[in-house]
């Protein structure tokens, strides 16, 4: 192998070096690799009519892992130098000093390119950037005399990374992230409420800078909160809900989506685990997770160990048919890596993590499903929530719901929770709609600590049997 430095890294450390050592710290073991990374993210808050915030970020690491059965050393540092990853090499040692492993085969290449590659933060320059922002404040107060409050934050990210791994093969990756997001609070005769709208994803700043783009969202906050001025207090008690499509699969990225991570299955404290080729779902029910959407969120051309991603079928028609894996859950589990072997930075090991989680559409219209509801709750807007993943209960909280009776929609409802378990509320699924749409582009998922991108999706659900968290019997 010729000697040639890690470009772009600004570091002095030959590739040649580099994987030297990688095979020191991996002699006797079944896998690892050598993760180098370089990072810089920008962040701009303009608030109550001023530029508030403004913030630029850079980084750049190494992470060095063996794996030896279930058994994983890892160190990682800043300094990217041959001095840094000797001294990683005694600790990642410690982890297979007596293993006698065979090295796992390399994860398998691919050409495919999921999204441009072009630094989004240089792409467009500061002055426009504020002045897009200032727009954005002007063109929220002025679509109604109620606005009393604005905020809007802009953001990008660009991150390189270079895989290197012990038998030589090299992998790179370059990942965009843009999102634009817009907040208002309105007040009328003494009540205050708020309204948010956002999205991005793998692209550049260009587009959400377009006033296409940003009027949208502003009017969509607004729209909320002119909603949420009008709510009520919501009931409380059993019954059934429709869920509104798109972001609304949050629900299911929460409260099923990671008990169907390799990793809590293998270890068996999934409510999922042992379930393989079993009904988990109502019949018609097909989940995916599907890293390979052009421009998306959630989307990864390769996984953090150098996987190239997938779409992957979880449930087909009610029937669980795979997790999410990474290479090491997925090797001693005997099964194949699925592409989603995910960490936050060069300072974290991978994991199973969920990529875009969305649950496929059906043959129902939207409107009758809701005009099915006697007694209930239609739930267009989540906020946060809290899951159990080893039993799957969860609780999320609306910022858009409406009262339904005898098919009619009603007053929005403030102050609505809806409570259940993943497993069963899988199983009282009545209908699906035709209407299946993924999220504009604003989730993060976090696990053990470590923080990524990810999206959902899913169409109109009608929901049997789940109880509803409200203010009023």
């Amino acid at each position: 192998m010729t000697t040639t430095p890690f470009r772009p890294f600004e570091t002095t450390l030959d590739e040649a070096a580099a994987l030297r050592l990688l095979r020191q710290a991996t002699e006797g073991a079944e896998d690892g690799e050598l993760f180098l990374e370089r990072r810089s993210s920008e962040a701009l808050v303009f608030d109550d009519g001023r530029l508030k915030t403004s913030s630029f970020d850079a980084a750049q690491g190494f992470g060095l892992r063996a794996v030896n059965g279930e058994v994983s050393g890892y160190a990682h540092s800043s300094d990217i130098s041959e001095a840094a990853i000797a001294r990683a090499v005694q600790t990642t040692r410690l982890a297979v000093a007596n293993g006698g492993g065979t090295l796992a085969e390399a994860p398998q290449h691919t050409n495919r390119k999921l999204y441009t590659d072009a630094d989004p933060i240089g792409g467009v320059s500061f002055p426009v950037k504020i002045e897009t922002l200032r727009d954005i404040d002007a063109f929220a107060r002025d679509m109604d005399s109620r606005v009393v409050q604005v905020s809007a934050m802009l953001a990008a990210s660009h991150q390189e990374v270079v895989i290197l791994r012990p038998d030589g093969n090299r992998i790179t990756d370059v990942r965009p992230m843009t999102r634009v997001n817009v907040s208002v609070i309105v007040e009328q005769n003494g009540r205050r409420e708020s309204g948010s709208a956002g999205g991005g994803g793998r692209i550049g700043l260009d587009g959400l800078l377009d006033p296409a783009d940003w009027q949208g969202k502003a009017r969509e906050a607004l729209r909320i909160a002119l909603v949420n001025l009008d709510a009520v207090p919501a009931p409380a008690g059993p019954m059934e809900v429709v869920l509104g499509p798109g972001w609304p699969g949050i629900l299911l990225h929460e409260a099923v989506g990671h008990g169907l991570e390799g990793d809590f299955n293998r270890k068996g404290t999934s409510k999922f685990a042992g379930q393989i080729g079993q009904q988990v779902a109502s019949r018609g029910v097909t989940v995916i997770d599907d890293g390979t959407i052009p421009d998306r969120r959630g989307s990864i051309t390769i996984d953090d160990e150098g996987t190239p991603s997938g779409k992957n079928t979880l449930i087909e028609d009610g029937i669980l048919v795979g997790y999410m894996q990474d290479r090491q859950n997925a090797r001693l589990m005997g099964v194949d890596s699925t592409g989603n072997g995910r960490r936050e930075s060069y300072a974290h090991a991978p994991m199973p993590r969920m990529t875009n989680t969305y649950m496929s559409g059906g043959d129902s219209a939207p409107s009758d499903l809701v005009a099915s509801l006697k007694d209930g709750i239609y739930a267009v807007g989540f906020g946060g929530g809290q899951v159990d993943i080893t039993n799957g209960k969860f609780v999320f909280s609306c910022t858009e719901a409406y009262r339904v009776e005898n098919g009619k929609i009603g007053a929005p409802v403030k102050g609505a929770t809806l409570i259940g378990d993943g497993a069963t509320a899988m199983m009282q699924i009545k209908g699906l709609g035709n209407d299946m749409a993924l999220d504009p582009g604003m989730g993060n998922c976090g696990k053990a600590g470590q923080w990524v991108p990810v999206g959902v999706g899913q169409p109109t659900v009608l929901m049997d049997g789940l109880t509803v968290g409200g203010s009023a019997a």
